[in-house]
């Protein structure tokens, strides 16, 4: 009787919940799905000792149990897996600025996306062509969109790569992917230059562009001594330390919202209102002519590196899909990549139509500071002084916005160095301490180099790896696709010409900066 009660239980078909393989717990409370292991006596032995909150609802603890109760306790137990109430959360994370929320979804990671693809960088773009021209300009940027579309592809797919793992910041996945030591070699520097040096570069145009507002709106009847430049990257510093203190990536979701919606306004406003005023005389749409080929190659490879600039952002990839509850039906990678389609779609209509129509208002005429400088030098007495000062103001409000995302990492650093010391979270004055330092950090190296908001050839040269190079050779380390297979030459050669194209751009950036007839200025103030 036994045996056959026994030969019954076994035999009764179990929904997908509870035939599903138990998960793994990740530090976050969440869960990843664990895949099938093979067939053999250790993994046999390994898979019966792995022990789960939910080990006691077991087909030999249920055996002796009927038929009904055993459903309501394998239902409970899929349940519990599926939703992990029995998890214990890493405490640290729960503290940290980039993890303590995960309530995000696909709207939030549109907003955070298209607050960090589209920036002051989309701006120069057609300096970027006055170099290039037609031809290899449109070609250049419509393969570095679908180039960074494909990695940021592949940084999404990577966050749970490992079971039972979620990589919640690039430096992890880059841990995981290179080693512990090679990984931080690699990717720490670019990944905090880009958003250290970004910061610093938004403080200088924010500043500047407030300054250009101020004198727009305010006209002759300025007061005999204005603010100078410097005092108004004071301000426009105190402003991004008042919204820092928002306290974590989900927190600031309106910022990037209010971010996204400018972006797209002041880059709409930038074109339509270039291609709608007459084009300067003796315009030409040749590529900038030197006098020797050297320097034309390198005014190529910093034309290039402009262009590996725009498409910045993929440093914040895996620290927006982190902010995202992620269970074994409803995995993290599905709403990040929904609202990451979102966001590019926008981006392309932003930096596309700036480029194309920035070169065909100006051509090589095009100064060297880019759109809002072309703008406010041709087109100042033209355009009506309300609708100019409304885009200047776009502009400001774009720039507070990418300010806290682009910080947002840092200050997860910050952070994360005094939770692991101290062992407990940061207080409300620790915390805005931290803020504080950053942001007046970011303000005196500024002001100490105020060149720093040009090299935008350089910065994309040293960056350009976390975007095109290292999410290629990290799929190939961590994925393993067949050796020899398409997946596999595709990623190994991306990644190298990846490599390449930053050493060479880099070299661009570097010439650009030595050649004083060639300093890339985003503004001149007054």
């Amino acid at each position: 009787m036994d045996e056959r009660l026994e030969t019954e239980l076994i035999s009764i078909p179990a929904t997908p919940r509870a035939t599903s393989t138990p998960e793994i717990l990740t530090p976050t409370g969440q869960r990843s799905p664990r895949p099938p292991t093979a067939g053999g006596a250790a993994a046999k032995e390994s898979k019966s000792a792995a022990w789960t909150p939910t080990s006691f609802i077991s087909p030999r603890f249920l055996s002796p149990i009927g038929t009904p109760m055993k459903r309501v306790l394998v239902n409970m137990k899929g349940y519990l897996e599926e939703v992990g109430h029995l998890t214990k959360l890493n405490p640290q994370d729960a503290w940290l600025p980039i993890t303590e929320s995960r309530n995000g979804n696909a709207h939030y990671a549109a907003f955070h996306n298209l607050n960090a693809g589209v920036g002051f960088q989309a701006l120069v773009l057609p300096v970027a062509f006055s170099f290039l021209g037609w031809g290899w300009g449109i070609f250049a940027l419509t393969i570095a969109y679908f180039w960074q579309l494909y990695t940021l592809w592949i940084l999404v797919q990577l966050h749970e790569a490992v079971p039972g793992k979620r990589y919640n910041r690039y430096v992890e996945l880059a841990e995981a992917a290179f080693g512990k030591k090679l990984g931080v070699w690699l990717a720490l520097f670019p990944t905090v230059y880009l958003s250290a040096g970004t910061a610093t570069a938004l403080i200088l145009v924010g500043g500047e562009t407030m300054k250009l507002f101020f004198e727009i709106v305010c006209g002759p009847l300025c007061s005999s001594n204005p603010l100078t430049t410097v005092e108004w990257y004071l301000v426009f510093t105190s402003l991004c330390i008042v919204l820092s203190q928002l306290p974590n990536l989900n927190s600031i979701a309106g910022l990037s919202l209010v971010g996204a919606v400018t972006a797209i306004t002041y880059s709409t406003m930038v074109w339509v209102l270039s291609v709608s005023q007459r084009r300067p005389p003796q315009i030409s749409y040749e590529p900038v002519s030197f006098p020797s080929p050297t320097a034309s190659l390198f005014s190529v490879l910093n034309a290039l590196g402009i262009i590996a600039f725009a498409f910045r952002g993929h440093n914040l990839v895996l620290e927006i899909q982190a902010t995202m509850p992620s269970t074994f039906k409803n995995p993290a990678h599905v709403p990040m990549w929904k609202g990451a389609k979102v966001a590019y779609f926008f981006i392309a209509m932003c930096l596309f139509p700036i480029a194309i129509g920035g070169y065909w208002a100006y051509g090589n005429l095009m100064p060297s500071g880019g759109m809002l400088t072309a703008i406010y030098a041709f087109h100042s007495h033209d355009i009506a002084r309300g609708l100019l000062a409304m885009t200047f103001l776009l502009v400001v409000f774009s720039c507070l916005s990418s300010f806290q995302i682009y910080s947002m990492p840092v200050f997860d650093s910050f952070e994360a160095s005094y939770t692991s010391r101290t062992n407990r979270p940061c207080s409300v004055w620790v915390r805005s301490s931290f803020r504080v330092f950053y942001g007046f950090v970011n303000l005196l190296i500024g002001v100490a180099f105020p060149f720093l908001s040009s090299l935008a050839g350089l910065l994309g040269g040293l960056t350009l790896p976390v975007t095109f190079a290292y999410p290629c050779f990290m799929w190939v380390l961590l994925k393993q696709p067949p050796k020899h297979s398409c997946s596999w030459y595709l990623n190994w050669i991306l990644g190298w010409i990846g490599i390449a194209f930053s050493l060479a751009f880099s070299i661009g950036g570097i010439w650009s900066i030595v050649t004083s007839g060639l300093k890339l200025k985003f503004f001149k103030p007054n």
